[in-house]
């Protein structure tokens, strides 16, 4: 790929902090198994350019069939010729300026809800962690069947979409590791970080004690965290334990008050008030929304 640093600049970057999104700048929670849509329905409507951003528990791979697009993956600026894929993983700063008329897709994946992709003993998790740009040859007919399926309805609709997002994830992860045109290393501790989190949701964990799993002292982790994700230690926390709250709430049918325990939130009251600050409503309007209630 071209270094692009002398081409394509964002002057917000140093001057403003870096959002946290969770899909694309909409500040609602991730309702289903995965989401696709075209460059154009995402792009077109922000003239073709999307600010730097991350996504603290989303995993992309953006798939661009036609046109132009240039993208900052970490400060660094690259560009390459279609058909390209680009692997971005949770966590990463990425912007984009695409020309007028991209015709493309965006996958996007809770990283949570595919251990067989992110888990910690995933095959894949090594390949797909790392952001990469490379040519696209034979992944056009999974991004297509992936966008076919998820707008269809009717039985079996959650399972055809988990394996045809499981195929396309290898996929990815043979091409990416089998020598991507670039590839970005990312710090590989947040996400040891977030996989102990959820590991332990229960326990009563303190920071020490993740920094003490992680061999690193407690201001370090603190450090680390605040540069990765834009959020205090304490506040990633947190968000990581309303994410896994809200999968509770959309894949199980547990009282609300379970999902609570299940999280170490010991008194019912606190874990109401801290997911109504999180998420901006009670964790039972939050359920009857998804239900269409």
């Amino acid at each position: 790929m071209d270094d692009m640093s002398n081409f394509w600049y964002f002057p917000a970057m140093n001057s403003t902090p870096i959002p946290s999104w969770h899909l694309y700048g909409e500040q609602s929670p991730f309702p289903d198994l995965v989401h696709i849509e075209t460059i154009t329905d995402r792009a077109a409507g922000l003239d073709w350019q999307i600010s730097p951003h991350r996504h603290l528990h989303l995993h992309q791979m953006f798939l661009i069939l036609s046109g132009e697009v240039r993208l900052s993956i970490d400060g660094q600026s690259l560009h390459g010729t279609p058909p390209l894929l680009m692997n971005m993983p949770r966590g990463h700063v990425h912007g984009f300026a695409f020309s007028a008329g991209t015709q493309g897709f965006v996958l996007t994946l809770p990283a949570a809800d595919f251990p067989e992709l992110f888990g910690p003993q995933a095959e894949t998790r090594a390949a797909l962690e790392r952001p990469f740009v490379m040519g696209a040859t034979g992944l056009v007919p999974l991004f297509q069947d992936m966008a076919r399926l998820h707008a269809a309805h009717g039985p079996l609709r959650r399972l055809r979409l988990r394996a045809a997002a499981l195929s396309l994830g290898c996929a990815a992860a043979e091409a990416g590791g089998m020598g991507a045109d670039t590839a970005l290393d990312g710090d590989g501790r947040m996400a040891r970080f977030e996989d102990l989190i959820r590991a332990h949701l229960a326990d009563g964990w303190q920071l020490s004690d993740y920094a003490r799993a992680l061999a690193i002292s407690e201001r370090h982790l603190r450090r680390l965290c605040l540069a990765a994700t834009g959020l205090s230690a304490h506040g990633f926390l947190e968000t990581t334990r309303l994410r896994e709250a809200c999968r509770l709430l959309a894949y199980t049918r547990m009282r609300v008050q379970d999902v609570g325990f299940a999280l170490g939130f010991d008194d019912p009251a606190y874990f109401a008030r801290a997911f109504r600050r999180g998420l901006g409503m009670s964790a039972s309007d939050y359920r009857k929304r998804l239900e269409g209630g």
